[in-house]
């Protein structure tokens, strides 16, 4: 592993040592009949049970935990389309500090009801026609703000790759890791846990064919920005990776591939009809990509199943379109 890269095993460590007592250690579930369907041994890291449900709290926590007591005093602004934000929220009212929260204005009203719970000011923009990182920076330089983005963010991203150091503890010898894919810091952080412990397993993102950003980029050779793509994956819709954690994946990472909206309905009910879990289109990225047979031979695979965060009526009309098709 190249030594100039932004994140080290250490750094993934040292978050965990900080999360551990503040984060949920989510279980690992399994399904006979998803190991059937696929022909391997499946271990589902259910994320969708996090703190604010989803990975995202592990990241904003280590990122807010990392400032200096003047930082976390003038407070933090992040920009997100749901799931960083309420985890941005928590994290700072849980640290004694403010925060602003830039969303979509179409964003799942689940998610800005419970963003404004958590105690979070928020300020809306077009995710068309807006830019969210020219807002996010002129608010930061305004009111003298610590910016956490999302993913592309060392003390983020080391956070994000606590999942993978957790779930080798709870099973171990994978052959294959697989994991949903949008600006890339948790498919980055878990690629360099599990580089240094792991380093024959295979690593594998999964992105929506709509907004397959990465798999550009690394066919690139670079970083590309992309039109905002329109998919039910509302917590991947980001226009471009990012320039810390590109390079990761560009090392570390052994393939990236993209699953349909239709493969990610497929998903979502599994997991509801024989797993009983409630899961959103992104978390459910890797999920679909197993299902539709996109991983080769996955052998004894980890899937992260990323979030959970989507109302029951929003639910339950994703659930009933992917029946009729």
């Amino acid at each position: 592993m190249s030594s100039n890269l932004a994140v080290t095993i250490d750094d993934v460590r040292d978050a965990a040592e900080r999360l551990s007592g503040v984060a949920h250690r989510t279980p690992m579930l399994t399904s006979r009949t998803l190991n059937q369907r696929v022909g391997a041994d499946v271990f589902l890291k259910c994320e969708n049970l996090q703190r604010i449900g989803a990975f995202k709290f592990r990241g904003a926590y280590n990122a807010i935990a990392c400032l200096d007591d003047e930082a976390r005093r003038r407070g933090v602004i992040a920009f997100s389309s749901g799931n960083h934000a309420q985890a941005v929220a928590l994290a700072a009212g849980m640290s004694g500090t403010r925060s602003i929260v830039v969303m979509p204005e179409d964003a799942p009203a689940l998610k800005l009801t419970a963003t404004r719970q958590y105690g979070a000011q928020i300020v809306t923009f077009d995710r068309y026609t807006d830019n969210r990182f020219e807002i996010t920076d002129r608010l930061a330089a305004e009111h003298g703000l610590s910016v956490i983005p999302p993913y592309d963010h060392a003390d983020v991203i080391a956070g994000q790759g606590t999942t993978a150091l957790e779930m080798w503890d709870q099973v171990e010898d994978l052959d294959t890791l697989v994991v949903p894919l949008g600006g890339g810091g948790q498919l980055a952080g878990c690629a360099v846990a599990l580089r240094a412990i792991a380093s024959s397993t295979r690593i594998i993102g999964v992105e929506t064919e709509a907004g397959d950003k990465n798999r550009q980029s690394l066919r690139a050779g670079h970083p590309v920005r992309i039109a905002v793509p329109r998919t039910i994956a509302d917590g991947v819709t980001g226009e471009r990776t990012g320039e810390l954690t590109f390079p990761l994946i560009q090392q570390l990472v052994d393939d990236v591939t993209a699953v349909t909206d239709d493969e990610i309905l497929d998903a979502m009910t599994f997991l509801f009809d024989r797993m009983k879990l409630v899961v959103e289109p992104s978390g459910a990225l890797a999920v679909a990509a197993l299902l539709a047979g996109r991983i080769g031979q996955p052998g004894r695979v980890g899937v992260i199943l990323s979030g959970g965060n989507i109302d029951v009526h929003r639910f339950a009309a994703l659930v009933a379109l992917a029946r009729t098709t």
